[in-house]
């Protein structure tokens, strides 16, 4: 079962364990992350999932699609591997991946 390691603003580090096919984001609610509110539920029409992803895994999650690509220019402190985490699917290749968790 691949892990997905988010990154607090804290500097508080958490592992979850992630099904093959779930969304970085459902991992977030899952953890109870609180500055991931995923408030549209994964649809990529709110940002409230943003996440910045380690420079290490960038290539390997690609760019944002447009809708995504759209969505990021309403974040808070958009910068380099800013994603929305409803947009990362989770799968073998993804284990370990680091999501450093906006404070807000």
């Amino acid at each position: 079962m691949p892990k997905v390691k988010f990154i607090e603003a804290d500097g508080h580090v958490l592992e979850v364990d992630v099904d093959v096919g779930c969304s970085v984001m459902e991992a977030a609610r899952q953890a109870d992350i609180p500055s991931i509110s995923a408030d549209c539920g994964g649809a990529c029409s709110c940002a409230t999932c943003h996440v910045y992803v380690a420079p290490a895994w960038r290539a390997r999650i690609g760019e944002p699609n447009a809708l995504e690509a759209d969505m990021l220019e309403t974040v808070d402190n958009p910068g380099e591997g800013s994603r929305l985490s409803c947009q990362i699917v989770v799968t073998q290749e993804l284990d370990g991946i680091e999501c450093l968790v906006p404070a807000s």
